[in-house]
């Protein structure tokens, strides 16, 4: 009997717990969707700070979940806020590190244990980012439950994050002074990663490359919780066999198992999602007037600007950003959320409004897989934040990468110089330079040349999560060996 129909009396019960940001958030609700339909019952566990942003941005109503898919949430110790930018987001991954999460983590399985308070089933596994393997790793010890440690990420994002200590040991990072960020060093080739070929020191995650000292939170941030998972049975990384081969060897060789699952979002376009259609996760709320916009144009003509929900700009790079989108000459849908511009206001100049008023269109936040799948979306001016760049190979538009934190430099490095779907853009961003590299993104040869790139990428994801495809049958394997088996495995 397949997973679809695991009879209702024998419910099995996954506890989900993401890492406190949006992309996390995003993918782990994805793989809860999709464990849900194969006959799970969820608890998806918020930090406080999270679950009040969801009240806020969703409705009162929002967190009411289904009898079956439950939210829950523990404290954080942080004041209320209406931004996840900046110092909260530092201090709360500071408190990940430092902070007890396994008291409250762990009472809260017991209480879902209690028959007397809650008529749920038994929780019988679960699922932790690995963000937070520091304590939920002790929980599932604790209770005797099977964990599967889910990192949100590529397996270049994983490995660029694990081998920061490595970096370290050689004493290559961290660095010096700030001169180094400056004089080439960080352009020296790297070439004893296993898996990883011709990468720069500056491909590696800015938790090392940036960091003064192994420890700072930043640092620790990148290396612990990587190195903590290699306690943990089961690893799962967002990707696909076909994207990542070799690298897909060397992680399997680290763990007893390793499951590549992605592209979620592909798996849920297959499956009846009836009631949990209504349950999401935008920390913002989406204004859809953008879909109305993007209807009116032609295809393949706008470019799409999304910094995701952690990046932040300095009001002189929002005004370069804007007047090269306005020089550029070309259609654009721009994401701006309310706390993206550091202690500022996100305004634009009047010249901006005034040259781009006709082919411009500015929205607080979007459905962002909605509006990669629209015909009329020919590009994406990206973060590239893994939840950003795997949702743009899986809609085949290629990208044109901004990178800024964490994981996201290797992103970027793969999507231009391995997966040959996109173009960088210097750091220090000008508007003469980003409406030249604009046109040559968006126009001609160049364009064609990406855009196959990028459908082919998107032929293979398809392909991955067909009903037989690699990552539709690890999904099986990861159910039936791991979290259907009852045994903590430790």
């Amino acid at each position: 009997m397949g997973t679809e129909f695991i009879a209702r009396q024998n419910k099995p019960h996954a506890v989900f717990i993401p890492f406190p940001a949006q992309s996390h958030i995003k993918a782990m609700l994805k793989l809860a969707k999709v464990l849900h339909y194969k006959g799970f019952h969820i608890t998806f566990v918020h930090f406080e700070i999270n679950y009040r942003c969801l009240l806020e941005s969703r409705g009162p109503n929002s967190m009411d979940g289904l009898p079956d898919f439950r939210f829950e949430f523990i404290p954080d110790g942080l004041p209320p806020t209406d931004t996840l930018v900046g110092p909260h987001l530092g201090l709360l991954s500071k408190s990940i590190l430092d902070g007890d999460y396994l008291a409250p983590f762990s009472d809260l399985i017991s209480k879902l244990n209690d028959s007397s308070f809650s008529n749920v089933p038994s929780v019988t596994c679960i699922v932790s980012d690995g963000f937070l393997s520091n304590f939920t790793i002790e929980a599932a010890e604790e209770h005797g439950l099977p964990i599967a440690i889910f990192f949100t990420l590529s397996a270049s994002g994983f490995m660029g994050f694990d081998q920061i200590r490595v970096l370290a040991e050689r004493g290559l990072l961290p660095l010096k002074d700030e001169n180094f960020q400056k004089n080439g060093y960080l352009d020296q080739v790297v070439d004893f990663i296993p898996g990883m070929k011709n990468m720069r020191l500056r491909d590696f995650s800015t938790c090392g490359t940036q960091a003064k000292s192994t420890d700072e939170h930043g640092f620790r941030i990148a290396a612990e919780p990587t190195k903590k998972s290699r306690e943990a049975p089961v690893l799962i990384l967002h990707t696909f066999d076909a994207l990542e081969p070799e690298l897909l060897d060397t992680i399997s060789s680290m763990f007893r198992a390793a499951y590549f699952i992605g592209p979620l979002q592909l798996h849920l376009n297959q499956i009846q999602q009836n009631g949990l259609r209504s349950i999401g996760c935008n920390l913002w709320k989406e204004e859809p007037e953008c879909r109305q916009w993007l209807n009116s144009m032609t295809p393949n003509s706008v470019l799409y600007v999304n910094f995701g929900s952690v990046t932040w700009l300095t009001t002189e790079q929002l005004i370069e950003f804007g007047m090269g989108l306005a020089k550029s000459n070309h259609p654009f849908l721009w994401i701006i959320r309310p706390d993206m511009v550091v202690g500022g206001s996100a305004m634009l100049p009047p010249e901006f409004m005034e040259e781009t008023r006709e082919r411009g269109f500015i929205s607080s936040w979007c459905p962002q897989e909605e509006v990669l799948n629209h015909p009329s979306v020919g590009g994406f001016l990206t973060h590239c934040g893994w939840g950003s760049t795997i949702e743009s190979i899986s809609a085949g538009v290629p990208m044109l990468c901004w990178p800024f934190i964490g994981d996201q430099p290797t992103n970027c490095r793969y999507a231009c110089v391995e997966w040959g779907v996109g173009m960088e853009i210097d750091y220090d961003v000008n508007r003469d330079d980003l409406a030249e590299l604009v046109r040559e993104f968006m126009e001609g040869k160049k364009f064609k040349e990406l855009k196959n790139k990028a459908m082919e990428w998107k032929l293979l994801a398809e392909e991955a999560t067909s009903p037989k495809g690699s990552s539709s049958l690890n999904i099986e394997k990861l159910i039936n060996d791991i979290l259907l088996s009852g045994k903590s495995m430790f």
